[in-house]
């Protein structure tokens, strides 16, 4: 092996020093977006997006966009996107269906590039489709935490469900603060990557879930605290497998992938941190509280045969 985990770490004596990390965070989080709010993008807030290619092939994203917010459209963004000349533009204004109002600005971004630009793309999102597009991704995500509340109660005792749907609840939120915090623009591939992180989250607290319950009907005289360092343990070396070689994938997206994957990327980056870290520390710590013992779960299995 390349290296060696440690078999008999007690992460039962950081439990209290990671949950109240955790409660700030997510209170931290909670505040952010209460000041700050999203950055939500076109997709959710209405407007136009237009796919701009330069033939000069040494224009600046800063020209681009000091060209756009001269002609007082609104909240202007500017990205690369595909080839070295082609650039993603959004603009607050929804008038793409106007052509004469296209051809304008058209105009006046070539002439203040000193180049003829070529317009591939126009895109118009108005301000019902955005509303339905918001509600909609705000209904895929409740009804995924829903589902796995339902299949872990069904699977697992009532603590067990208990603290995967804390460590998905918390996951969300403090990935959420995040993007916030740093005003990063929140569109559909954002609720995609949220969507993503809660299936990644609960599946790595369903693995060590297993082992403890396995644990559990082996060992009558230990009590769940030790049997949750013992699980923890033993699956610890295939969850940092996992993760690392995800992160890794996910970093080379994130630098390579270019700026229409960059939120996706990064937005799974974070919840592959955290999800890892609250199924150690904030799901797995709840059995704790709640006392689980042998006669819990052997006492679900007689009741379900």
């Amino acid at each position: 092996m390349i290296f060696k985990i440690s078999k008999d770490i007690k992460f039962s004596n950081f439990y209290k020093k990671m949950n109240i990390f955790s409660y700030i965070l997510i209170f931290l989080s909670i505040l952010v977006l209460l000041i700050k709010g999203l950055n939500l993008g076109v997709d959710f807030k209405g407007g136009t997006l237009i796919e701009v290619r330069t033939e000069n092939s040494i224009t600046t994203i800063a020209e681009i966009r000091e060209s756009f917010l001269k002609m007082n459209l609104g909240d202007v963004t500017v990205k690369k996107f595909g080839k070295e000349n082609d650039y993603l533009v959004k603009i607050e204004i929804t008038k793409s269906d106007d052509e004469n109002f296209i051809k304008s600005i058209n105009d006046k971004l070539s002439a203040d590039l000193g180049s003829a630009v070529n317009f591939r793309r126009v895109e118009n999102v108005g301000p019902k489709v955005s509303n339905e597009l918001l509600r909609a991704g705000l209904l895929a995500i409740s009804l995924s935490l829903a589902a796995m509340l339902f299949y872990i109660w069904i699977r697992f005792e009532w603590q067990f469900s208990l603290g995967a749907v804390i460590a998905l609840i918390h996951d969300v939120i403090i990935t959420v603060g995040i993007f916030s915090f740093l005003a990063y623009e929140v569109n559909l591939s954002i609720v995609a990557a949220v969507l993503t992180i809660v299936g990644y989250s609960m599946n790595d607290t369903v693995v060590i879930f297993d082992r403890i319950r396995e644990n559990l009907k082996k060992y009558s005289k230990i009590s769940i605290t030790e049997i949750s360092d013992l699980s923890t343990n033993q699956t610890l070396s295939r969850t940092l497998i996992t993760s690392v070689t995800t992160l890794l994938a996910l970093f080379s997206i994130y630098i390579f992938g270019g700026a229409i994957l960059k939120g996706f990327s990064f937005a799974m980056i974070i919840g592959v941190i955290v999800g890892t870290y609250s199924s150690i520390f904030v799901a797995t710590p709840i059995l704790n509280y709640t006392n689980v013992n042998q006669k819990t779960v052997l006492k679900e299995d007689t009741e379900n045969n």
